[in-house]
């Protein structure tokens, strides 16, 4: 039946109706299927009803199990295969896969597992095709250790069945345990296919397992698979995930052939590796192209505005969603949140969380962390208390987010609150992320020694994101030998992380222990650990500057050089004090001052004060954290100038105005 619309369809029936061949069970059945796939179950139903009136086989049965659970409706496909047992038609091994995924799409272990007692009985459970339908339905209800005990006991094992179980570990995170399978699948003399390399290769990605994602690459390569828009797709992300952008860059332009999943990849490839220009530019491109961008590409190109702080391209892709009937659904309406609140629009923000149809869990969290960075952890936790009586669950992310709301505001006791509230209360383990989270809640309110105990307890070894929350705190409160202490142990774990090294030296430098400092420079070259160098951003005009230290490249340098020259003069009338420990070289005094003189923050700042009117804020995203010098700079410009100037750094806001910042000094 080569019918490709309802109307045809239709019309058909009717002759069918007329010479009585409706009655026929093989064209019957094809009836269903084919009202079924032109999704329109009520008349499917219809001719389903009135088949089995007179009898009906297991296959039409099949039919509309499938075709419902394809449509998304599960529980009517569990009942429909409840209705065909009191029939006495027994299934056989299409029906139980297609039941398996109606038990996968609504969330129904319990069910699925009843289902599976089914296949036992009915002597199914050697069979591929079935046993490969377990696997899915396991994995995909995250009850991995099932999956895995269904494919271990299987008899014989086809490409499906693997490509189960490999998709089932990477789904749920088990990149290692995938790529093991895969490996175990070659040693098996089992060829992989398309669904292989589309599973296996982002697991590659999770891992930042650079090598043996071009492994993979290389076996396509030679399998002619290369051609495949879904393969290509898959080793875009994996290389944009690997930080190997160029690669990912190369495998785009070389496709034949893209849809907008591979615009979507490389888009989002930029966004995640920092080149938010490349992102807009590629986005603009793909508009040019005729190219129909959807809520996935929105949502990346809102990510690379928030990297940046780039507001006015922010409202520009808000704007277009409006415009062009992109669906505003959680995902794009938790996209949108997370840009405002990370471009310093909190009020934006809150205001189209309030005015969602329907919050998820991700959106209340990421609401939670936009008031966490900007210092309001009284309203992070009033948020949080007020999503708790809705009756949404928190989950491990929604934690982190309260957790770090009250490490920025300095709220200890209710820090501890929640962190024990995650298991007494909603029975969530605390993972590394939160015991961090801790560490840098006692070490910033300066209670060190309890911090140290705290990680000396955790029943989870700590990572360098643990040692690095308490190290930062020894650098706050000048602690050398607890510093050292904590230092070593990332140095143990092989940190390669700058930051942990800079974060040391400054420790060294603030005690005026410049061989210290030195020896730890000396250290990063020989682990070939580079210093990630500090810029700043900020949006005119829809294009966003960037500032280095030092930094004279600028087409408008000569004025933001002697503007800050002047502004400087002001602001050490007004009582400012370069800090020197800021400076991380053994240098004289007034070489000290001239490098602090010229850091990207203030460049940045004076270049926002050139190019904008009076009166107006000054939006800055700084890469870093940034440095104690610039902070205090910043509170004395703000003054000078009757601005208030908006600081994002790598860790939080700060709202400089009349002097003042709103961190309160606490950061």
């Amino acid at each position: 039946m080569a019918c490709k619309d309802i109307i045809s369809l239709s019309q058909l029936h009717a002759h069918l109706l007329i010479t009585g061949l409706d009655q026929d069970i093989f064209v019957g059945t094809k009836l269903v299927s084919v009202y079924a796939q032109l999704d329109d179950l009520k008349d499917a139903r219809k001719v389903f009803d009135k088949l089995c009136a007179r009898g009906g086989d297991v296959f039409i049965w099949n039919v509309m199990i499938r075709e419902h659970a394809r449509n998304g409706f599960c529980g009517e496909a569990l009942e429909l295969y409840y209705q065909m047992q009191g029939t006495g038609i027994h299934a056989n091994n299409f029906t139980f896969p297609f039941v398996l995924n109606a038990c996968a799409g609504l969330s129904a272990l319990r069910e699925g597992k009843k289902i599976h007692s089914h296949i036992v009985r009915s002597g199914l459970e050697g069979d591929v095709f079935v046993e490969a339908g377990l696997i899915d339905m396991y994995a995909k209800r995250g009850s991995i250790a099932d999956a895995r005990q269904v494919f271990d006991e299987m008899y014989e094992r086809d490409a499906v069945a693997w490509n189960a179980m490999i998709a089932g570990y990477t789904q749920n995170g088990f990149g290692f345990e995938a790529l093991a399978v895969f490996r175990e699948m070659l040693v098996a003399d089992v060829k992989p296919d398309l669904a292989t390399i589309v599973s296996a290769l982002p697991a590659c990605a999770h891992l930042g397992a650079l090598q043996q994602g071009k492994s993979i690459h290389d076996y396509v390569i030679r399998s002619g698979l290369e051609s495949h828009v879904s393969v290509g797709n898959s080793l875009i992300d994996m290389y944009s995930k690997c930080s190997s952008i160029e690669l990912a860059r190369q495998l785009f332009d070389r496709m034949s052939k893209r849809d907008v999943v591979s615009w979507n990849a490389m888009i989002a490839g930029y966004s995640q590796n920092g080149l938010a220009d490349a992102a807009f530019t590629l986005f603009h491109q793909m508009q040019s192209l005729d190219v129909k961008p959807n809520s996935v590409t929105v949502v990346s190109v809102l990510l690379a505005c928030s990297h940046l702080g780039a507001l006015k391209q922010g409202k520009l892709i808000h704007d277009y969603i409006l415009r062009n009937g992109v669906e505003l659904n959680a995902f794009v309406g938790t996209a949108l949140i997370d840009m405002y609140a990370k471009c310093g629009s909190l009020k934006i923000s809150r205001l189209l969380f309030d005015k969602m149809s329907h919050r998820d869990v991700v959106s209340w969290s990421v609401m939670i962390a936009g008031y966490g960075m900007h210092g309001h952890g009284d309203k992070a936790l009033s948020l949080f208390s007020q999503m708790q009586q809705t009756g949404m669950k928190p989950d491990h992310i929604t934690f982190v987010s309260v957790l770090s709301a009250c490490s920025h505001a300095g709220l200890v006791d209710e820090g501890w609150h929640n962190f024990y509230s995650m298991t007494r209360d909603y029975n969530i383990p605390p993972i590394v992320e939160h015991y961090a989270c801790m560490v840098d809640i006692l070490g910033r309110a300066g209670q060190l020694d309890e911090a140290q105990d705290f990680i000396k307890r955790m029943p989870l070894k700590p990572n360098t994101t643990v040692w690095g929350a308490l190290l930062g705190a020894c650098r706050i409160h000048c602690n050398i030998e607890l510093g050292e202490y904590v230092a070593k142990r990332l140095f143990d774990l092989n940190t390669k992380d700058s930051g942990h090294f800079v974060l040391l030296s400054n420790i060294y430098a603030a005690a005026g222990r410049w061989n210290d400092a030195a020896k730890v420079r000396t250290i990063m070259k020989d682990r070939g650990v580079k210093k990630t160098p500090g810029r700043s951003f900020i949006e005119i005009n829809s294009i966003v500057h960037s500032f280095l230290v030092g930094d004279r490249s600028h087409p408008q340098s000569e004025k933001i050089y002697a503007t800050l020259k002047t502004l400087t003069e002001q602001m050490e009338a007004a009582g400012y004090v370069p800090d020197m420990n800021f400076v991380l070289h053994d240098v004289e005094e007034e070489v000290k001052e001239n490098m602090l003189y010229s850091h990207s923050e203030k460049l940045a700042i004076v270049f926002g004060l050139i190019n904008t009117n009076p009166g107006t804020s000054i939006h800055i995203t700084k890469n870093l954290r940034v440095c104690g010098d610039c902070h205090n700079a910043s509170k004395f410009i703000s003054k000078i100038v009757n601005r208030e100037i908006i600081v994002r750094d790598a860790n939080r806001f700060h709202h400089f105005k009349d002097g003042l910042c709103s961190c309160g000094g606490y950061w």
